[in-house]
């Protein structure tokens, strides 16, 4: 496996972003970047970022947490952020992924973990929540998924992924602005391209879109829905934070809310003026929404 790393010198001085750089080796020869704040015996709080961000996106929630006494990660997924970035696109599946994210838990040996995820951070953290529901207090999921091929894929899904495959350019800045509510400076645009010197680091932004379900002989579809199963077993707090303006994931809270048992009876959020990269455009909502689901689980007083 061919493996990229991007330069040091491309993350410094980036805005709002001070966080002490922690790394794990996994396997294929792979290092994994991720962010660890606050004291290391209070309650998991798991970030777990989608395509093409990274753990920059988390800036403005990691400060907010760890004033409540959590101890807070945020990895960046491999081909994203800090972490390493295997050149060939081949190499990046959807159960490769779920692989990779579960050694480095493991590593980490992380346990009583309170999740949250958005995008892809839900496609590969709810297939881990479904493998191992003990290793999770709660969930706070934020327009994402779990896709198993059925039904039909939105229109802005498609046109996303006809855009990603076929633009000879990917614009990660631009993608994480066309994708928010607020006006992004120019320094947090190019914060967003740090990780991607030239278009052979971007193997994993392109592979993404292709790899979700969007058929139901597609690649996971299976594995999606064996996790489905076992979501829906699960009843510890389960919370989503949908926002009201993103096309790609409308309506995508109904099916948690609906199957998940833990869903029943909590005070789920209904995001207001925020995008599909709602992180940046409300983050304390998100935060209130994640200690919530904290609360019910017992994890904070």
């Amino acid at each position: 496996m061919e493996i990229l790393r991007t330069p040091d010198e491309r993350f410094e001085n980036l805005p709002d972003y001070p966080f002490t750089p922690h790394y794990a080796e996994i396997s294929d020869g792979l290092r994994v970047h991720y962010v660890d704040e606050g004291p290391k015996d209070g309650p998991v709080v798991l970030l777990m970022h989608g395509q093409p961000s990274w753990s920059y996106l988390y800036r403005f929630m990691i400060p907010l947490l760890v004033e409540k006494g959590a101890r807070v990660l945020a990895p960046d997924l491999i081909g994203f952020g800090k972490s390493d970035k295997p050149v060939d696109r081949n190499d990046y599946t959807y159960e490769r992924h779920i692989g990779w994210m579960t050694e480095w838990l493991h590593a980490l040996d992380l346990k009583e973990i309170s999740l949250f995820c958005q995008d892809w951070g839900g496609l590969i953290g709810l297939r881990m929540v479904a493998a191992e529901p003990d290793r999770f207090a709660s969930v706070t999921a934020s327009n994402t998924g779990l896709p198993i091929g059925q039904g039909q894929a939105s229109e802005a899904f498609l046109n996303w992924l006809e855009f990603s495959q076929t633009v000879p350019v990917l614009p990660i800045g631009g993608i994480l602005q066309q994708a928010t509510v607020r006006e992004l400076t120019d320094a947090e645009v190019a914060a967003y391209d740090a990780p991607f010197p030239d278009e052979s680091y971007k193997a994993g932004a392109r592979a993404f879109p292709a790899l979700v379900p969007i058929t139901e002989n597609h690649a996971s579809a299976a594995e999606n829905r064996e996790a489905w199963g076992r979501l829906m077993a699960f009843d510890k707090p389960f919370i989503t934070a949908f926002s009201d303006k993103d096309p790609i994931t409308k309506g995508g809270e109904k099916p948690f809310r609906e199957r998940v048992p833990g869903a029943k009876g909590q005070s789920h959020h209904d995001v207001t003026d925020g995008a599909h990269f709602v992180q940046e455009d409300r983050p304390a909502a998100l935060v209130e929404a994640i200690l919530n689901a904290m609360k019910a689980a017992g994890k904070l007083g």
